[in-house]
């Protein structure tokens, strides 16, 4: 009997701590507590799964920007021309995670040494950037790359830290893909050599 009550009141604990943490990050986005970064590593799929793996962010888009047309649609950008690149829009907490560790975190996710590609993608819809939408996040994208180019790690580095555009949302199906289609996300990631080449600039995390 009394392990039973103690088991009840366990489970009763985890149930409320679950919750509780549930509701901080619902309260969070209702309270507007939230900010939004933009960033371009090659493969929207690829980098939206990566940001959503750091604690701190709410959630992360896949879509365009940086481009000449409105609302483009991913035939058009994955044709070329239109001068946008895969982007991803990244929603986080502050109070948990900084826009300086974002950057961090982004830069060890991409290779930042190569022009108009990323990993197997190659064309200036896949160019790596950083698109600051203050000068607080222009201060913090321009040093963290200085710090890197200082630091004699990389004698160039491609990705592009410009003023933020207009951002379009990529089509519905595009949004979460790696957890939609888990198989063919996994086949195209390990193809395309991404964790590969990360690990080898970066070393392993």
């Amino acid at each position: 009997m009394i392990r039973r009550l103690c088991m009840a009141v366990m489970c009763s604990l985890g149930l409320v701590a679950l919750t509780s943490v549930l509701a901080a990050e619902t309260a969070a986005v209702k309270t507007g507590n939230t900010a939004s970064a933009l960033f371009a590593g090659g493969c929207f799929w690829c980098v939206e799964a990566d940001f959503e793996k750091l604690p701190g962010v709410i959630g992360a888009e896949s879509g365009y920007t940086a481009g000449k047309i409105p609302n483009p649609t991913y035939e058009q950008v994955s044709a070329g021309g239109t001068g946008h690149t895969e982007a991803v829009r990244v929603t986080y907490d502050p109070a948990r995670v900084s826009y300086a560790q974002l950057v961090d975190f982004f830069w060890k996710h991409i290779d930042p040494t190569v022009k108009d590609k990323q990993f197997c993608d190659s064309g200036n819809q896949y160019r790596s950037g950083i698109y600051w939408q203050n000068e607080s996040e222009r201060k913090v994208a321009e040093s963290s790359r200085d710090a890197l180019l200082s630091s004699g790690k990389f004698k160039e580095i491609h990705t592009e830290i410009i003023a933020a555009t207009a951002f379009y949302p990529a089509e519905e199906y595009h949004q979460d893909y790696y957890k939609k289609n888990p198989i063919r996300y996994a086949y195209y990631r390990n193809g395309c050599g991404r964790d590969a080449r990360v690990q080898q600039l970066w070393g392993s995390k």
